[in-house]
């Protein structure tokens, strides 16, 4: 009984602080996050959460979702896994919402009565991409999107929407991210983190080929 009360402990001491550090809650897109089943923001938007996604086919379409009741501050952006089988995925994402313009740019969606877009495109097809090294997990750099992610204030009340998609046609990996605020883990969040982060850390939220090789070149 002593034995089996330590283990719990452990694990409690586990769940309540072993994300503490970590500048995001990993999520992976187990099942497609599409118009009829997005991924549900149910804390505040600006809680970081890095959502490891895929487009299964060229046309795919990846929704999330969430809520305003008072003013709050977005942030959101996009970036894929560095390696030879990425290379030509350059996602694009829009914020959808009451109270936004009509977009300029072509979208793959139709909006809603009262909602406008805001778009951030990514760069051109071999333009220099900007890189950053991922450290939770560990094995290669990543590509950001748009030169600049989104950062705005939103007060109009009502439900917003985040839409990913590859307008060049390719389908791979890239990673959602939305939120800033770090350090705000709840013990839920410590719990996903405990079961996505070594899934991550194992190459396994890819669908896409990235060799060992590659990541190897890149773990400085």
């Amino acid at each position: 009984m002593k034995r089996r009360a330590t283990i719990f402990l452990v694990l409690f001491v586990l769940l309540v602080f072993s994300s503490s550090t970590q500048a995001h809650v990993p999520y992976i897109e187990f099942v497609d996050y599409s118009e009829s089943r997005p991924f549900k923001i149910r804390d505040s938007v600006e809680n970081s959460k890095a959502i490891y996604c895929w487009f299964k086919t060229g046309e795919d379409v990846d929704v999330f979702t969430f809520d305003v009741t008072e003013p709050v501050r977005v942030v959101i952006d996009v970036s894929v896994q560095k390696c030879e089988a990425n290379e030509d995925l350059l996602p694009w994402f829009a914020l959808v919402g009451p109270g936004l313009p009509e977009p300029e740019e072509e979208i793959p969606f139709e909006l809603s009565e009262g909602n406008g877009a805001l778009v951030w495109k990514n760069v051109e097809p071999g333009e220099p991409r900007t890189e950053f090294w991922e450290p939770i997990g560990k094995k290669c750099y990543y590509w950001l999107g748009p030169q600049s992610w989104f950062d705005q204030e939103i007060s109009v009340p009502g439900t917003y929407y985040v839409y990913y998609w590859n307008p060049d046609g390719f389908s791979g990996d890239y990673v959602a991210s939305i939120g800033f605020l770090e350090g705000v883990n709840t013990p839920l969040d410590n719990l996903i983190s405990l079961l996505i982060s070594p899934l991550i850390k194992l190459n396994l939220e890819n669908h896409t080929r990235c060799p060992k090789a590659d990541r190897d070149q890149c773990a400085q």
